[in-house]
């Protein structure tokens, strides 16, 4: 569904992101991890246009995405609290993001009232603008905006952090519906390497750009995760002491 060829993404004459090849089939839930500056939001923000590509191109859906909107109707995200207007409240939110995809009022209140747990009562009527709530609550609030209107794609920058552990694994859960239950595509970028096997079928592992890894998610998948970040760290001070 989601087709990576040549990608490429360079600022100054340093290249950031370089993926020659990537395919994300519909359905798959899918991990990106990686260490700080490892490409995962770069590669993300080529998905959705908000940067272009120095080289190559991503397809969705057979939509080349930064040459038409035509993918947007169908995918959805959630990167940061940029995402948020504010000055609005939740329930004000939802209204406007299911306007903007199709649903009514009616539409909105039958989904939000399925997240009541993930909400924990802090989230609808709590009477309070988007900008005034934690970290956490900022983000329950974009996760569920991003399930308005069936998107076929939904695509989640760090979901985990911020968020205490009981929301985590309601989140989890959550996650692993959409595409095991519904079928709907879900990428996730973490930090998180627990959490993200828990939820993955498969992932992917970004070093300074590129893909050094691609896992399909089995009982070993974690400890070879660690391994591989361990290793790294190892190296590093291995560096230092030199």
């Amino acid at each position: 569904m989601i087709h990576t060829e040549n990608i490429s993404k360079s600022y100054s004459g340093n290249t950031v992101l370089n993926i020659p090849s990537l395919d994300i089939p519909k359905g798959q839930s899918f991990g990106l991890v990686g260490n700080n500056g490892a490409g995962k939001t770069t590669y993300f923000s080529l998905l959705l246009d908000l940067i272009k590509p120095t080289t190559g191109k991503i397809t969705n859906h057979e939509v080349v995405v930064d040459n038409s909107e035509d993918w947007k109707p169908f995918t959805s995200s959630f990167i940061d609290e940029s995402f948020l207007i504010g000055y609005l409240t939740p329930e004000e939110y939802f209204y406007f993001i299911g306007d903007l995809r199709g649903q009514n009022k009616a539409d909105i209140d039958a989904l939000t009232s399925q997240f009541e747990d993930f909400f924990n009562g802090e989230i609808i009527g709590s009477k309070k603008y988007l900008r005034d709530l934690s970290k956490g609550n900022q983000k329950k609030a974009g996760i569920v905006a991003a399930l308005i209107g069936n998107p076929e794609v939904i695509i989640l920058d760090e979901p985990f952090a911020n968020l205490d552990p009981t929301t985590q694994i309601r989140l989890k859960q959550i996650l692993k519906d959409l595409a095991q239950k519904r079928g709907i595509t879900v990428l996730v970028s973490s930090h998180d390497l627990m959490h993200v096997t828990d939820v993955c079928e498969r992932i992917v592992v970004l070093e300074k750009g590129e893909v050094v890894k691609d896992l399909e998610t089995n009982p070993t998948t974690l400890k070879e995760l660690e391994a591989h970040f361990a290793g790294g760290a190892m190296a590093s001070v291995s560096e230092e002491e030199e």
